[in-house]
């Protein structure tokens, strides 16, 4: 593209909150739907440490290349935990906050199909829901008690937590995994086409985001100096909602994107060419793009309340899963319910690319928060500061 000054956004910045980082490609495995475990969240892996390291990912189980990341200070999985009653109090009401997006379908899904009503209501709770565009939006909300819970990217949440020194949030469980692509002009053959380009202007959703820290690191791992928020002279980037990427695409005024999904297959279809799938970055082929957290106090102060949560997510989970072609008609009119229209063709397309799960893979945390840091998007902190961050619910005596 010859023009270079910045494009108007239909989103705020937002926070500097990170929220990327990738791993390496591989089959995508099968992860167990949770069953009767009591864990809320799964998967707790080691944090590495994350001050003064600037690789895009470092090598081993979670990393793809540069230097290894370092092992958490004390090598124990149950520092991120943070044990909550088997038993106890459920709210009045709770307010829930998500996203119109196929990356939010066990949201959606669980809400349209009355599982939060059936779940929490057993225990005298009744709801309300809220739709963000926006993880550093959401936090806000969050963070003034305007919702209880929501499901937003991790890094918003990590980041979240890492400033509130962990009294923002806490970890419930997770909810979708990849769904995000670079997508650009089909005139980019290939990554070095791209990497070759005079002037490329390129969008994500949000300053700081998943997307927007995915891009950046990449972008970095292949040899690209960046120079605060707008990128460089030769690669500008973006912040721009979803909704007005696609539209700025068609009209020759984007060369591509880094987005979730369903924006990113919207854009293949209007002519764009898929041209790195996150997934491919990632070991195992999985990373986490959806998470379900809740207010730190509200947890601990209504322990049912979150269980009940959790216990609606896993079945709309099981049923994503188990669902078939039917899946794509159930959120096409879960997101119709929320006033957004997508065809089924295009939702079906999408999800191929992500898998719904409950694990909020958080062994990829670290690296996460370390891509966020290494942006500029986020101060270096040690590996003690994620320490706390997952709900874990203790067995019933």
């Amino acid at each position: 593209m010859s023009e270079r000054e910045p494009l108007e956004s239909g989103a705020e910045a937002g926070n500097a909150a990170g929220d990327a980082g990738l791993r390496n490609v591989g089959p995508e495995p099968e992860r167990p739907v949770a069953g009767e475990t009591r864990r809320f969240a799964l998967g707790l892996g080691a944090l590495a440490v994350l001050a003064g390291t600037t690789a895009w990912l470092g090598t081993g189980a979670r990393g793809v290349t540069g230097a290894p990341a370092a092992s958490a200070t004390d090598g124990s999985a149950t520092s991120l935990e943070t044990p909550l009653p088997a038993t106890g109090a459920a709210a009045p009401h709770l307010n829930l906050g998500f996203f119109a997006n196929v990356t939010h379908a066990p949201a959606l899904v669980a809400e349209s199909r009355g599982l939060f009503a059936r779940h929490a209501g057993a225990h005298g709770t009744t709801h309300a829901t809220q739709v963000f565009n926006a993880g550093p939006a959401t936090i806000e909300a969050l963070s003034a008690g305007a919702v209880d819970a929501a499901y937003l990217g991790p890094s918003p949440a990590l980041n979240s937590y890492v400033k509130s020194a962990g009294r923002s949030l806490l970890v419930l469980a997770g909810a979708t995994s990849g769904g995000a692509s670079l997508v650009v002009n089909p005139r980019f053959a290939d990554v070095a086409a791209l990497l070759a380009a005079e002037s490329v202007t390129l969008a994500s959703p949000q300053l700081g985001g998943t997307q927007d820290v995915a891009l950046r690191t990449w972008l970095r791992s292949q040899g690209v100096t960046l120079k605060g928020a707008g990128g460089s002279e030769r690669f500008v980037i973006n912040a721009v909602d979803n909704a007005q990427t696609l539209a700025l695409y068609e009209q020759g005024r984007l060369d591509g994107a880094w987005l979730p999904e369903p924006w990113a297959t919207r854009l293949v279809a209007a002519g764009a060419r898929r041209l790195i799938d996150e997934r491919t970055l990632w070991p195992g082929g999985v990373f986490p793009t959806t998470v379900l957290v809740m207010q730190r106090d509200f947890a601990i102060r209504y322990p049912q309340t979150a269980a009940d949560l959790v216990a609606a997510n896993s079945e709309s989970i099981a049923w994503l899963r188990g669902a078939g072609p039917a899946a794509a008609g159930a959120i096409a009119a879960a997101l119709a319910a929320q006033g957004a229209t997508l065809a089924e063709e295009i939702i079906a397309e999408s999800v191929r690319y992500l898998e719904f799960t409950p694990d909020p893979l958080t062994d990829t945390y670290a690296t996460l928060l370390q891509n966020a840091v290494a942006a500029g998007l986020a101060e270096p902190v040690n590996a003690t500061a994620l320490h706390g961050l997952v709900a874990v619910q203790e067995a019933t005596p």
